[in-house]
Parts: structure tokens; sequence; C-alpha cells
């Protein structure tokens, strides 16, 4: 299916974890047990979600400076999961365009969760990389 796939499987996976309060590599793997990827695409979702819980107060630091009136714990999980992803994208993949982040992140929002959630990430995110630029 491609990277598409891998993608909404991560933030299947955080959304998972975040919810369950579990990060652990266990986690990771019974939902590699429970799923079936091709190699890319599990590759994809290894180096997602490891560098993500590596760099998670990071990245979570880059939400928060962005969701302006907004505190972290009140963001629903499937957004806040979806942010997390497109974050890591621009920050760690230098193969990914900054557009297509940007992009699959409010195509996952739309599918998974609602039209005002996909207009909310597409701000963060638009802020995250006006900052990032100016430094």
């Amino acid at each position: 299916m491609g990277r598409k796939h891998a993608r909404e499987s991560t933030m299947k996976l955080l959304y998972q974890m975040e919810i369950n309060s579990d990060f652990s590599e266990d986690a990771i793997d019974m939902f590699f047990e429970n799923n079936i990827f091709d190699a890319g695409e599990k590759s994809y979702i290894e180096d997602a979600v490891k560098t993500i819980i590596e760099n998670l107060n990071e990245i979570d630091s880059y939400i928060k400076d962005n969701i302006e009136g907004w505190e972290l714990h009140r963001l629903a999980r499937v957004d806040l999961s979806t942010l997390r992803i497109a974050i890591y994208e621009i920050m760690y993949r230098e193969d990914i365009p900054i557009e297509v982040s940007i992009n699959e992140a409010i195509e996952i929002a739309k599918k998974y969760s609602t039209i005002e959630s996909s207009k909310f990430i597409n701000g963060v995110l638009g802020g995250f990389v006006r900052k990032r630029n100016e430094r």
C-alpha cells in the first residue's frame, strides 16, 4: 500500500500507545504481530515511532509552541498523534517534502478526526514551519 498506509498505521500505533500510556517495545511488537505490512511500511513505522518516542519532549514542545489557546493534554489523541508524525517527518526525514508531510497530516485528520481538526492541524503545522524557517 505504501507510505500513506504506513503513516495511518503509525498514527494508530501512537494513538494506542498514548491512550494506554505504554510507549514500550512490547507495545510496538504486539502491533506488528496483529497487523501485516510490507518491508517498506514496517521500516517507516519502526523508524517513525522510535524516533518520535526518543524525541517526544522536543516534538511536543514544538506542538505546544504552536497551539495558541490550547494545552497539549486537551488535544484529541488522534490529532496529537498526527501532529507528532508530521513534525517527525519535517524534522527528521529530509527525503519527504514539507508540503507532503503537511498534506498527509491534513488527510489523516479528515479521515480519522474532524473537518475542524484538519484546519487546526494545518494551522499548527503552518506556524511550526514558519517559525522553523525564521531560525
